[in-house]
């Protein structure tokens, strides 16, 4: 509904422009006007420049008044930018006037609104019992179902049309609303919604504009939305945008999924930035909204086949639309997980530590472009692979963006032929040294088994260089023990670990090396370290007791992320980094 042009002038003239642009930039004097360096492409040189009644950058073309600003900067909408700069100026917004286009939506929204209760309350009957069975099953509490204005739509069509008639909803408006599909010749309005769990569908201001539904048992398509209405487009519209508008106000980040149980999931454990398209590919349409929310949106999707395609669909598409302030991250998933079942098996903080490791988009592009060319042997099949990665970049408008992408595109493509080519000796672990107390640190030693007691999962990282620790006798045993262990299970889990070491007489060893005494583990060893912490302490320590053997760790390591580009050789490296440097820091300290 448009608000009356009279207010939106006195809000215009009321509301400094200047002082609304300077609490994003800083703003320096150029004569008459401002000039500053523009929020939305990050740029060096000024090229803002903020007039009495507008801006203009220079460089991106951004332009408007005070309100766009707001809902540029922000990611707010017309209506909250406004609301946000009246009540600054002490102005009431007055009630927009509606006109008979409006009128029809704002009917149609109300229309909607009656189907979601009805919805609800089948829910909640005893014919929506299997849903609830369901939805329970996935782990949402009945206060998640109301929260997320979850329902059913029943078990007969018909139902929903004579339920809303009694309110005066006619099936002209059940089919202008999305909620029936139109009579055929001689026949009555078919319900779209049947025998399906409802997800009720909002715009960014949170209004109702359709639903999406999920069949029980085998019914087919398991997924469905509300067809093109005009209030709904599958195109523009993001599944949980409205929660996302809100939460990434305070700083958590934009989470692109791939299903409405992905939202819900990561929603309740915190992360209530997360949205997913409408059964689609994603848009350029939803990529816009995406980047009018974060800079810097992260696509989390399915780690199956149609997982990586959607994420490769995505990364081609938002190639042109890049800028210098707009881009994508991608987090990778182990092979047959979602979001979803990832939080029920890891938790929010090991999810957390997925979203910290999210890959730029170009090096997730590299990988795309590199899996996808097959055998690099010959000559023409490399040129091939580097005229590709050429090519991705230059489909970049922005040409400084542009040129930044293709030299850190051919970097990966020549340091990693540079990796393939030179020989590199094979590697053997040495024979089995005597243990001998002498040649280690007991106590250093027992905290490295103890980090790997409480995190086994760290084991493949180090096993190499725990495997050549001389080590006192019990935890000898205990190594020998964990990597037969390491051998015959996958995943490695601390309490499966235990309980293994505890059934073949190792209890008493596994207990003093987890003991308190005769020191304090230190934080890094115990149950509740982050796993990037764990790992980071086991190879200071393991530094600490062979200095000599960094550089060689360091190069190994550089080198695994090099080939793999994941969240985990990542964190090996920079562990192993600063460990090197620290341990170097020190040297220098005691020379001086």
């Amino acid at each position: 509904m448009p608000l009356p042009a009279q207010f939106l002038d006195e809000l215009r003239t009321r509301t400094p422009l200047a002082a609304v642009i300077d609490r994003k930039t800083k703003l320096v004097r150029a004569g008459r006007q401002w000039r500053a360096c523009c929020p939305f492409h990050g740029e060096k040189t000024p090229s803002l420049y903020v007039y009495d009644d507008h801006f203009h950058c220079f460089g991106c073309g951004a332009h408007g008044d005070a309100i766009s600003f707001v809902m540029q900067s922000d990611g707010a909408g017309f209506i909250e930018a406004v609301e946000r700069l009246a009540a600054e100026a002490g102005m009431a917004v007055p009630k927009p006037v509606a006109d008979a286009d409006e009128r029809r939506r704002l009917d149609l929204h109300g229309v909607l609104e009656a189907a979601c209760t009805s919805f609800a309350r089948r829910l909640l009957a005893p014919e929506g019992r299997a849903a609830r069975d369901y939805l329970h099953g996935r782990g949402l509490t009945d206060e998640a179902i109301r929260e997320y204005g979850l329902g059913w739509a029943g078990e007969g069509r018909g139902a929903l049309g004579a339920e809303l008639a009694a309110e005066g909803i006619g099936p002209d408006l059940l089919v202008q609303a999305g909620l029936m599909r139109a009579a055929e010749e001689g026949g009555r309005p078919v319900d779209l919604f049947f025998k399906r769990i409802t997800f009720p569908i909002r715009d960014a201001r949170g209004r109702l504009i359709s639903f999406g539904g999920r069949a029980l048992g085998d019914g087919q398509p398991k997924y469905v939305n509300g067809p093109e209405t005009t209030l709904f487009s599958k195109r523009r519209s993001l599944y949980g945008i409205e929660r996302a508008g809100k939460a990434v106000r305070s700083g958590v980040p934009v989470i692109v999924v791939e299903g409405y149980m992905d939202v819900i999931a990561l929603g309740r454990a915190g992360f209530g930035g997360a949205v997913a398209p409408l059964g689609t590919a994603l848009t350029e349409e939803q990529l816009a909204a995406l980047w009018r929310l974060s800079p810097n949106p992260v696509l989390c999707f399915d780690g199956d086949a149609a997982g990586a395609r959607a994420a490769g669909r995505a990364a081609e598409l938002a190639l042109p639309l890049l800028a210098p302030g707009r881009t994508l991250s991608l987090v990778a998933l182990p092979n047959g997980d979602d979001p979803d079942s990832l939080l029920g098996r890891e938790g929010t903080a090991a999810f957390r530590s997925r979203l910290a490791a999210a890959r730029p988009l170009a090096d997730a592009l590299f990988d795309l472009l590199r899996d996808n060319a097959g055998a690099l042997e010959t000559p023409e099949q490399r040129a091939a692979l580097l005229a590709r990665l050429d090519s991705a970049a230059g489909s970049i408008a922005d040409r400084g963006l542009a040129a930044e992408y293709r030299r850190t595109l051919r970097d990966r493509f020549f340091e990693e032929r540079r990796q393939r080519d030179r020989p590199t000796p094979r590697r053997q672990l040495p024979p089995r040294p005597v243990p001998s107390v002498q040649n280690v640190s007991a106590e250093q030693a027992r905290i490295l088994t103890a980090i790997l007691l409480n995190h086994p999962d760290l084991l493949h990282d180090v096993e190499q260089a725990y495997a050549e620790l001389a080590l006192p006798d019990d935890l000898a045993r205990l190594r020998d023990a964990v990597l037969g262990h390491a051998e015959a299970v996958e995943p490695l889990d601390s309490p499966a670990l235990l309980a293994h070491l505890s059934a073949v007489g190792l209890a008493a060893e596994a207990a003093r090396a987890l003991s308190a005494l005769p020191f304090p583990l230190p934080g890094c060893a115990q149950p509740g370290a982050m796993p990037a912490e764990a790992e980071a302490g086991w190879w200071h320590i393991f530094g600490l007791m062979h200095r000599n053997r960094l550089d060689d760790e360091v190069a190994a390591a550089r080198r695994q992320f090099d080939r793999l580009g994941d969240g985990a050789s990542h964190r090996r490296f920079l562990a192993l980094c600063a460990t090197r440097d620290a341990l170097r820091r020190g040297e220098e300290r005691d020379d001086a």
